[in-house]
């Protein structure tokens, strides 16, 4: 995948932003240009990849999903799921996809972290291989 993003951050410095997040519960986005600079961070990052695993933990299936549309989209992937494939469940969910596959699975969580996990996966040296997050899960919500 090569989407061409413009942006004055270097992968290092991208890696250096999304890292903040890593392992934190709850990590807020204070201002539209926070949010910006970690958008970019993200993609900087993922286009450095081959492809990308995406975890999102979320309290319902429908927050779940519409996290994982608009992280998928902004990657440049099809995202398009259909509500009635997708398996009735209550509370909170764990939603894990294979960008390469474009598969998922999903499944209960009773952890209290909520995000998405950006895992980047690379077979050559230079590319990027890192899990970042728990990103906010309304990153890519305008």
């Amino acid at each position: 995948m090569s989407n061409q993003h413009q942006t004055d951050l270097t992968v290092e410095k991208a890696q250096q932003i999304l890292k903040d997040f890593t392992c934190l519960d709850i990590k807020s986005v204070a201002s539209v240009a926070e949010k910006q600079v970690l958008r970019e961070a993200v993609l900087l990052v993922a286009d450095s990849s081959d492809y990308q695993m995406l975890g999102v933990c979320a309290t319902s299936t429908d927050e779940g999903f519409l996290a994982l549309e608009t992280y998928l989209k902004a990657l440049g992937y099809q995202a398009v799921f259909d509500s009635n494939a997708v398996p009735a469940m209550t509370g909170s969910v764990y939603i894990k996809f294979n960008t390469l596959k474009g598969s998922y699975y999903i499944d209960s969580y009773t952890g209290t972290y909520r995000g998405v996990l950006v895992s980047c996966q690379s077979s050559s040296e230079d590319g990027i291989t890192g899990t970042y997050g728990h990103l906010p899960l309304d990153l890519f919500v305008d």
